[in-house]
């Protein structure tokens, strides 16, 4: 099965994935940008998530073996490659796999590191939305609020309600599967995986998930990486400060 994608402009190929509970269009108002610059940029949906098909399975192998159908399915080599989250870790295995395939990595606040989980809150306020009762999104966010605090979150996850038909919300997440594999998610990229190329690790400011403990790791497996703070940013840096984050991409990338 081939992974569901959005395919902005024309150009050098450029490849978007999004992180846990996300969907390539989180991407869109930045992909038009990169577009500009001469990529044709693809907002690919993972596995599990967005659009694309559902499956039992889910692990960061897996995951990198549908892009590299989808690379093959599109005729897809020299790519510059972008993941944020889960989608760098995809993104990261898939460049140690396939290094043919890649031109440049970029891995936005994620680092090659275990995470432990923590999504507990926000898969159980998902789980308790009833649809047999939520009619509209104004009360699906009123019954995670019971959850998920931050708006802004509610908001990104949110995206995933979809209308399955008149009158019968859903969401396009396939969160059994999810919530079951949940541990997957934060697993370490295998020990001996390494990607020589150019790569950038770009990390905000305000978030705790690439710190000064994870700069050897990353060198280790990513020999010819940088690291790049944005300011004004926490996890959601593309979000937060899509300015800054624009210009790093196209720092890097010329």
């Amino acid at each position: 099965m081939i992974l569901h994608s959005n395919i902005i402009g024309e150009g050098r190929p450029f490849i978007i994935l999004h992180g846990f509970l996300g969907m390539g269009d989180n991407w869109k108002t930045l992909a038009k940008q990169f577009s500009e610059s001469n990529y044709q940029v693809h907002l690919v949906d993972q596995r599990n998530h967005g659009r694309s098909f559902h499956s039992e399975d889910f692990d960061y192998e897996l995951m990198a073996n549908d892009l590299k159908i989808y690379c093959g399915e599109h005729n897809l080599n020299d790519i510059i490659l972008l993941g944020h989250s889960m989608g760098g870790k995809t993104a990261m295995l898939f460049a140690a796999l396939f290094p043919e395939l890649v031109s440049k990595l970029i891995v936005a606040d994620i680092s090659p590191r275990y995470y432990p989980v923590h999504h507990d809150a926000i898969l159980e306020g998902l789980s308790s939305l009833d649809f047999s009762e939520i009619k509209s999104r104004g009360a699906a966010d009123k019954a995670l609020s019971n959850y998920v605090k931050d708006t802004s979150t509610r908001m990104f996850l949110l995206k995933n309600l979809y209308w399955i038909e008149k009158g019968q919300l859903g969401l396009r997440i396939n969160l059994p599967v999810l919530k079951d594999n949940v541990a997957e998610v934060g697993e370490a990229l295998p020990i001996h995986a390494t990607f020589e190329k150019d790569t950038m690790f770009l990390r905000g400011d305000r978030s705790e998930y690439i710190g000064e403990q994870d700069e050897a790791i990353i060198h280790r497996h990513f020999p010819n990486s940088e690291i790049v703070t944005i300011s004004n940013a926490g996890h959601w840096l593309h979000a937060e400060n899509p300015e800054d984050f624009h210009q790093a991409v196209i720092n890097f990338l010329y």
